[in-house]
C-alpha cells in the first residue's frame, strides 16, 4: 500500500515518490522471462490486448488474467524457417511476479509539470538461479498517453494499489485486521508516518474514543514493519541504526519489536495527527517551498528549497510553552494517563523571534544527520526533544545546520536552546512576518489561507493558530532493535 500522486508509480508493495523509472530492461535475457512453466493461455481471460515496443522490437502484447504475453511482430516469411519460428518464440511474465508499475515520463527543465510520456515500467522479481530472487523491470513502450493509459489503470486494479496520498489511510481505517500479525510498509517516511496515523486512529475507532480530542489515546492493535524506500528515511534509520532494506526485513521475519513513542498535534481543542516529529520556521518553509517543485527529483527539489529559504531566511516571532519532562513519573503510568505530579505540571514561556522549532520523540538520524536531530533522544523514553534557534545571521545558521552532517555538537551555539519536554505550544504572534516562497517580500501564503507550515514527518501540515504537541509514551509497537547501541557516539 504505498504512497504516491496519481500516475507515478504505485505498488502493493512500494511507496515511493514520482520518479523517472530505471532504464529499460532490454539486456535481461529472454529466457529469464520465459524461464518456468507457462501458464495455460488457452482457459484465461484477455483483459487487454496492443502493440508496445519492448527492448528493440515492435511486439504484439497481451494481458490475461494470470499473465502478461508478448512476441516481436515480424513481416510474414514461408513456413519451416527455424530461425523465424525462434524468434517468434513467446515471451511472458506472471502477475504474481509483478510488485510495481508506474508512467515512465522523461521531464526536462521547460516541462516542469507535464512532461513526455514514454510508456509504462512493471517492476519484476525474477528467479535468477536456483532459489536467488532478482529484481528488474520491463519497459512497454508507446507514447499514446489514451493507450498507456488504458492499461496503466488496469495494471493497478489487479495490483490492488493505493492511487493517492490518503489512501492508505482510508483502507487501513476499514479492513478487517483481526486475522493480520501486523502491517508492513515499504516506503519514505510520509508514507510510514501516514500508515503509523491510520492504525492510531482504528485503535481509537475499536475502543471508541472521541477522535475530535485526543487526550489520552489508545495503543495501537497491531505492529507496524518500515523497510525504507524514500529519499531520507528517517523512522527506518532511527529504528535500525541504518536504513538498510535486509536489515529491517529481518527484524520483521525475527519478530524484533520496540515500542516507539508517538506526538498527537492538535490546535483550538481539535486533533489533527499523529505524528513522531515536527519542524516549525525554516523546517516548515524548505518544505512548502519543496512541494511547489514536485516535478524534480526528491533530492533535487529539497536541497533547491533548503537554498532558496536560507537566501530569503526570516525568522518568526512566536510564543513558545513547554512542560519540562519529569523522568521520575513512571512511563506506564503516563500512557495510562495517570494526574501528573505538581513539579510537573508547571509550565514554562519563552517568546521572541526564533528560525527554526524542532519537535522530535525519536532522535531522527538520516544521512545528513549520523548523530540524528536529535540526538539525545531515545525511541521510547516519554519524552520530546525541543530545539530552539533563535534569530541570528545567515552565516552563524548555516554554521549550525553544517553541524548536523559532523560528530561535532551542533547546539554548540549561543543561539541555540535545547529542552527535554512532554508537552509543547506554539502559539505564532503574527500571521504576516512569512513570505511567499515565489515573492521577495510578499507574506507567506497558502491554499489555506494565512496559515503556517509545518514539517511533520517530512509532510506538509498548514496551521494558523496555536500547535499543541504532546508525546505518548510506548503508543505503537515497531519491528526494529535497540536503538541505543546504534547511536554513533
Amino acid at each position: 500500500m504505498p504512497r504516491g500522486k496519481r500516475g507515478g508509480r504505485v505498488s502493493a508493495l512500494e511507496g515511493c515518490r514520482e520518479e523517472e523509472a530505471p532504464p529499460a530492461a532490454d539486456a535481461v535475457p529472454s529466457v529469464l522471462w520465459a524461464s518456468g512453466q507457462q501458464p495455460e493461455a488457452a482457459a484465461e481471460q484477455i483483459l487487454l490486448r496492443g502493440i508496445f515496443e519492448i527492448g528493440r522490437d515492435s511486439c504484439d502484447v497481451v494481458l490475461s488474467e494470470r499473465a502478461l504475453r508478448w512476441q516481436p511482430i515480424q513481416p510474414e516469411r514461408p513456413t519451416g524457417d527455424s530461425k523465424y519460428d525462434f524468434l517468434r518464440k513467446e515471451e511472458f511474465i506472471e502477475l504474481k511476479d509483478i510488485f510495481s508499475v508506474k508512467l515512465k515520463w522523461r521531464y526536462s527543465v521547460k516541462q516542469q509539470k507535464s512532461g513526455t510520456l514514454l510508456g509504462i515500467t512493471l517492476f519484476i522479481c525474477l528467479r535468477k538461479e536456483q532459489n536467488k530472487l532478482k529484481d528488474s523491470t520491463l519497459d512497454l513502450i508507446n507514447f499514446s498517453e489514451d493507450h498507456c493509459d488504458i492499461w496503466f489503470r488496469q495494471f493497478k486494479e489487479i495490483l490492488a494499489v493505493t492511487e493517492y496520498e490518503g489512501h492508505a489511510l482510508s483502507l487501513l481505517k476499514e479492513c478487517e485486521l483481526q486475522g493480520f500479525d501486523g502491517v508492513v510498509c515499504v516506503g519514505g517516511d510520509g508514507f510510514a508516518s501516514e500508515v503509523a496515523h491510520a492504525l492510531l486512529l482504528r485503535a481509537q475507532k475499536n475502543s471508541r474514543v472521541e477522535t475530535d480530542l485526543i487526550l489520552t489515546p489508545v495503543r495501537a492493535q497491531l505492529p507496524l514493519g518500515v523497510i525504507p524506500a524514500g529519499s531520507t528515511n528517517v523512522l527506518a534509520h532511527s529504528l535500525h541504526g541504518i536504513p538498510h532494506v535486509v536489515t529491517a526485513t529481518l527484524h520483521i521475519i525475527m519478530g524484533h519489536i520496540q515500542p516507539v513513542d508517538v506526538c498527537t498535534f492538535s490546535t483550538t481543542g481539535k486533533f489533527i495527527r499523529f505524528g513522531f516529529s515536527a519542524m516549525f520556521g525554516f523546517g516548515g518553509r524548505a518544505l512548502a517551498l519543496a512541494e511547489k517543485y514536485r516535478w524534480m527529483s526528491p533530492n533535487q527539489r529539497m536541497d533547491f528549497a533548503i537554498i532558496k529559504t536560507l537566501a530569503k531566511l526570516k525568522p518568526e516571532d512566536c510564543e513558545i510553552s513547554f512542560l519540562p519532562f519529569n523522568s521520575s513519573q513512571d512511563l506506564e503510568e503516563r500512557a495510562e494517563g495517570s494526574p501528573k505530579s505538581d513539579y510537573n505540571d508547571k509550565w514554562q514561556m519563552i517568546q521572541g523571534r526564533f528560525l527554526n522549532v524542532s519537535i522530535m520523540a525519536i532522535p531522527c538520524l538520516c544521512s545528513v544527520a549520523p548523530r540524528g536531530l536529535a540526538p539525545n533522544t531515545r525511541l521510547n523514553n516519554g519524552s520530546m526533544a525541543l530545539i530552539i534557534a533563535r534569530n541570528t545571521s545567515r552565516p552563524e545558521f548555516i554554521k549550525h545546520l553544517k553541524r548536523y552532517t559532523s560528530v561535532k555538537n551542533q547546539f554548540n551555539f549561543p543561539f541555540v536552546e535545547t529542552y527535554t519536554v512532554e508537552e509543547v505550544k506554539v502559539h505564532p504572534r503574527s500571521n504576516i512576518s512569512g513570505h511567499n516562497p515565489e515573492e521577495e517580500d510578499g507574506p507567506y501564503e497558502t491554499t489555506s489561507g494565512n496559515s503556517f507550515p509545518w514539517n511533520v514527518d517530512g509532510d506538509l501540515m498548514e496551521v494558523a493558530s496555536e500547535v499543541h504537541v504532546r508525546v505518548h509514551p510506548r503508543l505503537i509497537n515497531l519491528y526494529g532493535g535497540r536503538i541505543e547501541e546504534m547511536i554513533p557516539k
